[in-house]
């Protein structure tokens, strides 16, 4: 095996892709790598063919107008690989870009590896149905993942979580706060209300509007926000000043995790971000809120099939995050969440922080090597 197509569609995807390259390059130093990659995978080695932005959309309704692009792309791609095949195809993440390639190179005869199971155990899980057959090999995050593709006939290893081996539990608050220049002893909440554009402006509105709120009932309370992109945080200033113009609030130029870090509580948009919140040992209110279509589905055609939306209120099987979903992520609703947190008996706090540190004992896998390894494992004789 020497030559890996291998396709990304986001930021989270790209720093995933980014250090599976590296691990298999680190056990077969000759392999290459081509696909959609963004600026990490390009860093690794990997040569992009298309820009990874154009698939950054979310929802159900979010991507129609994009969909003429996007396939187009994906039948450039496909008619590459198959006039040229690749001796193994590795999708990161994105399912609804990578499953329908996969299935077209699996009938090529090109071996098949998911990275990152989509949720199908917890919405539209009739997906499933769709990957029977079409790949040789899912690597998964999460433990009760693996059960539930080998119920369904598809191959799949627990690799663990890549941000469980980067992010420290309960990292010092006072370095994280020296980092980003915010004072030392006053509390502090972060509020992350996406990475996204759409996230944004569909969540800061009502976060900045509890924030001010907050801000007049706890005058010692700080706030602090980080904006991805020079674009988010311009959007960010645009809706403050709209929405809040009394709000005292520090944009930061990205730094996330720190900021987590340096936080007491974090309010955040629902996503891989509550995780990041969950490792780091932090208590959060999470709430999201799709377009009105998209919720409209979901609940119609009942595809959600868990109990709860964020991560780890599902990896614990109760909640430990309150969770704030589409109307219910009011102003009012959000203050009253977080009062809830700011008041929390020490018993239930440290309960919650103990089940915390569990689960990131238990995802702390050294998972870019952990895949690399099941990938060579799993295609032993597909050596040149």
């Amino acid at each position: 095996m020497k030559r890996i197509a291998i396709i990304a569609g986001e930021a989270s995807g790209d720093l995933l892709a980014a250090r599976l390259i590296l691990a298999l390059r680190e056990l077969r130093p000759e392999l290459v790598f081509e696909g959609i990659a963004g600026s990490e995978m390009q860093a690794a080695g990997c040569t992009s063919l298309f820009p990874m932005e154009k698939f950054s959309v979310m929802g159900l309704v979010e991507v129609l107008p994009r969909l003429p692009e996007l396939l187009a792309i994906r039948k450039q791609l496909l008619q590459r690989w198959q006039a040229n095949p690749p001796d193994l195809f590795i999708g990161v993440d994105a399912p609804d870009l990578n499953l329908p390639i996969a299935k077209k190179l699996h009938a090529l005869g090109i071996p098949t590896v998911h990275y990152v199971s989509p949720s199908v155990w917890a919405w539209r899980a009739k997906r499933v149905r769709k990957m029977r057959g079409n790949l040789d090999l899912m690597l998964t995050l999460f433990p009760f993942e693996v059960d539930f593709y080998r119920e369904h006939g598809i191959p799949a290893v627990f690799v663990g979580h890549p941000l469980a081996d980067e992010v420290s539990f309960n990292a010092d608050r006072q370095s994280a706060r020296e980092q980003l220049d915010l004072p030392l002893t006053k509390p502090l909440l972060a509020i992350l209300p996406g990475s996204r554009l759409g996230e944004v402006r569909r969540l800061a509105p009502d976060f900045f509007k509890a924030a001010l709120q907050l801000q007049q009932q706890y005058p010692e309370l700080r706030l602090a926000t980080p904006a991805a992109t020079p674009r988010l945080r311009q959007e960010l200033e645009t809706i403050r000043q709209d929405i809040a113009p009394e709000l005292i609030l520090k944009v930061l130029n990205g730094q996330s995790r720190t900021l987590m870090q340096a936080a007491d509580h974090i309010l955040l948009a629902s996503g891989t971000a509550v995780l990041e919140g969950m490792l780091a040992g932090r208590l959060m209110v999470a709430a999201y809120r799709v377009a009105p279509l998209t919720a409209w589905l979901i609940r119609t055609f009942k595809l959600l099939k868990v109990r709860f939306v964020t991560l780890p209120n599902n990896l614990a099987g109760e909640e430990l995050v309150l969770e704030l979903l589409q109307e219910q992520v009011t102003p009012a609703n959000l203050v009253q969440a977080l009062e809830r947190l700011f008041n929390l008996p020490d018993e239930r706090q440290q309960y919650i922080l103990q089940r915390f540190q569990a689960l990131h004992a238990q995802l702390r896998q050294n998972a870019s090597a952990s895949a690399a390894h099941a990938i060579l494992n799993h295609f032993p004789t597909k050596k040149s």
